[in-house]
């Protein structure tokens, strides 16, 4: 029997509070003429039904044509961000990808997202480029990882990968990563002034 997941996926942008290094909310820097975080929607709209955006700052964020939600539990960091995703969403399989990666790769999330849907013993499928994984660049499985992810932050768990062991995690063969970002840009997230020049005048020579 054929797989329909063209209706299945929900995508979650997370866009962060101030950052530091950068100076201001990196999802409202500008980019290209628009801002970082519609720099990420256009990349990844057509993956999916439902797209939401987190923040802490939603009024901030009023000027999109989605839903803006906020940290359902404030100051848990990476793993509470997380959450709030997976417990946002309303589509079983989740995409969740991070505002200051403006290079976020379509591609790569559309073969995660078809990984999940034709093995449902998967709960997550994540791309691991070297020795790190990239997990706000990934597709979770919904009913799989937020029982996880509680259950994680109930036993005061803070890392993002705290919870991985009590669910099958799937890494991203390399040769489907360099099938899809053959210049290795997708998990470049700019964090300083400096980086988002380098990233948009890269972007602009490119595209």
């Amino acid at each position: 029997m054929k797989i329909i997941i063209n209706s299945m996926l929900s995508v979650v942008i997370q866009a962060g509070g101030e950052s530091r290094r950068m100076g201001r909310d990196k999802g409202l820097a500008p980019f290209l003429g628009a801002t970082l975080v519609e720099r990420v929607y256009s990349r990844v709209a057509g993956l999916a039904d439902e797209l939401i955006v987190t923040s802490n700052h939603p009024e901030a964020y009023a000027f999109l044509s989605m839903p803006v939600v906020t940290d359902r539990l404030p100051g848990r960091g990476a793993l509470g961000g997380l959450y709030t995703a997976l417990s946002s969403a309303s589509q079983p399989l989740v995409a969740v990808v991070a505002c200051d990666m403006p290079f976020v790769n379509a591609g790569i999330l559309a073969a995660a997202r078809d990984l999940l849907a034709s093995d449902p013993t998967i709960a997550a499928v994540i791309p691991r480029p070297g020795d790190g994984a990239e997990p706000f660049h990934a597709v979770y499985r919904r009913e799989a990882c937020l029982p996880a992810v509680e259950q994680a932050i109930k036993r005061d768990r803070w890392r993002v990968d705290s919870w991985f062991d009590q669910v099958r995690v799937h890494y991203l063969a390399d040769d489907i990563l360099q099938a899809h970002d053959p210049d290795r840009l997708a998990f470049w997230n700019v964090n300083t002034p400096d980086e988002l020049l380098r990233a948009e005048r890269l972007a602009a020579s490119h595209e």
